[in-house]
Order: structure tokens, then C-alpha cells, then sequence
């Protein structure tokens, strides 16, 4: 990975004094990320008083979500339901940025939030989902290729990932990959084995910056055995390592990073019917565990 990434800073011999003023202030700049990070001090502003403000301005009543939501990254499997008519809104959702719908994952009622993309505005609303009943949260984003395991499409159950973004360092100290339930993966993959559909058990990348992956940062990471690149993953586990909330990651690879032709596509009704089977299973096993 980058050096410049926070998890990766390297110490120089170089005495102060001989720095070069740049020197100086990209120094600064470098370590400023990691400072006055206490991950076990408490938070001044906590979730439960974003709701409570918002319930007020927008005239709702307190209802508790669905005990399982859903993370849907792409927005797809939103898009899907509603258009069959299999979902309908929660109403007394009161988040600022995002619409909760509701609908039948086999047994189980399950809420669901579309389009929550990247690693700080998952975990806003992941924060605001726990804060309002939610006990058990899946998020299945789409991603990139990184060390093939086979031609995509297929999902990965991300048991750690890469942190190469900032939200995780809010949560837990500095370190090279957050860390997945392990319960929760050997419950999702044992329960995926026994579908049709290609599946596997292995860490992700998660980046801020899609569009920053160079060709020096997927060799490091493809390098450490990484399968996927997405953009929530390291944050969301930091959240839940940091809470004890319970949540697990799933990566739909979909692409090379359009690095081939005929890139991106995701199966029928743009991955739609796969992921759902893939969520009812992981979430029945997930359930019970």
C-alpha cells in the first residue's frame, strides 16, 4: 500500500532541522490524521440525539427498526424489490440522508438502506441503525477483483479488511486490517457452501479512493493474499469491534477495475437474484447463530 496511508507511516532519520519547509508541513500534514484520536474516550455527539432531533423537526413517532438490516451499497437490490413491489418504506425512519424499506428475506422481515456508499457514510448510518433496534447488520457491496478466484461473478464472505481509509482510526487504534466476527463469517460460510452459487472466505481492500488504485497498490495488496477491493468493509468492522455490534461484510466481485472488456456485469436483474440468495442464507444462518 501507499505510504502516505495512516496505518503505513514510516519514521525518518532525518533530523528536524535539515527539513525543508514542505518537508515540515507535509509532515505535519501526515501525522495530523492519527492526532487526538483516543478510540476509548466517548463521543460528545451520539446517534441517539441525531434521531431524537430529528424525530422532533420531521413529526415521527420512536419505532424500532427490523432486528436485521441490510447495507446495499449499489443500490440494486433496492431498486429490485421496489420494483416488484416486494419492499415497502418504513416510515418512521427519521435519518437525514438515506430511506429505510422493509420486506420478507425468506422467514425473516429485514430492514434495507440503498446507495449507502464509502466507509464514513456506512457507519453513519450503521451508528444510526444500532442506535434504533437494529441487532444484526449485512452489508453486500459490489467489488473489484484483486487475487483471482475465478472469473467474476461470485461473492466473498470478507473475514478482515484492509484499512485504507480514515473512519476506522475513529474507532479502533492504528493497525493494518480490521477484523471480522469470526462466529459470524464460519456461520455465513458454512450456510454459503451449500448453494450453487461460486463463493469464498478471504480479506478485502477498503479505499476512499476508487479511482486512486494504482497499479503499485494492488500488487502490495494482491501481495498480502487480499481477493476484493470495496469501500466500507474496514470501517464497518471497526465500528463493530469498537460497539460489539454485530455485523458482517459480504463483496460481490463484479469487475477487474475495467481493466477487460465486458466489465461490471453482475448477473440477472443487475445481481439482484443472486444476492438475494446469497443474503437469505447468510442472514438465516446468522439469525439462529
Amino acid at each position: 500500500m501507499s505510504s502516505n496511508h495512516p496505518g503505513f507511516f514510516q519514521g525518518t532519520d532525518m533530523p528536524t532541522t535539515a527539513l525543508s519547509l514542505s518537508d515540515r508541513q507535509r509532515e505535519s500534514t501526515m501525522s495530523s490524521i492519527l492526532d487526538n484520536k483516543d478510540t476509548s474516550a466517548p463521543s460528545v455527539f451520539l446517534p441517539a440525539a441525531l434521531l431524537r432531533e430529528a424525530r422532533r423537526q420531521k413529526g415521527l413517532a420512536t419505532a424500532d427498526v427490523p432486528p436485521v438490516c441490510i447495507l446495499d451499497p449499489d443500490g440494486d437490490i433496492v431498486r429490485q424489490l421496489r420494483q416488484t413491489g416486494k419492499s415497502q418504506p418504513f416510515e418512521h425512519w427519521p435519518c437525514y440522508h438515506t430511506e429505510l424499506d422493509t420486506f420478507w428475506l425468506g422467514e425473516i422481515e429485514v430492514g434495507i438502506v440503498g446507495r449507502v456508499v464509502g466507509a464514513s457514510f456506512a457507519v453513519l448510518v450503521a451508528e444510526e441503525l444500532f442506535a434504533s433496534g437494529c441487532r444484526l447488520l449485512v452489508s453486500l457491496t459490489s467489488a473489484g477483483q484483486v487475487a483471482p478466484a475465478g472469473p467474476p461473478p461470485y461473492f466473498v464472505v470478507i473475514d478482515r479488511a484492509l484499512r485504507d481509509e480514515g473512519t476506522s482510526y475513529h474507532y479502533l487504534p492504528s493497525s493494518e486490517f480490521a477484523d471480522a466476527d469470526p462466529e459470524l463469517v464460519a456461520a455465513a460460510a458454512e450456510a454459503l457452501a451449500g448453494l450453487k452459487l461460486r463463493t469464498t472466505t478471504g480479506p478485502s481492500w477498503t479505499t476512499d479512493a476508487p479511482f486512486r488504485e494504482t497499479a503499485e497498490a494492488i500488487e502490495a495488496a494482491r501481495a498480502k493474499g487480499i481477493l476484493a477491493v470495496e469501500m466500507e468493509a474496514a470501517a464497518l468492522y471497526a465500528f463493530a469491534s469498537a460497539t460489539k455490534a454485530r455485523v458482517l461484510c459480504l463483496a460481490h466481485v463484479t469487475n477487474t477495475m475495467g481493466m477487460a472488456g465486458e466489465d461490471f456485469e453482475k448477473g440477472e436483474a443487475d445481481g439482484s437474484r443472486d444476492a438475494l440468495a446469497i443474503l437469505e442464507a447468510t442472514v438465516a444462518a446468522l439469525h439462529k447463530a
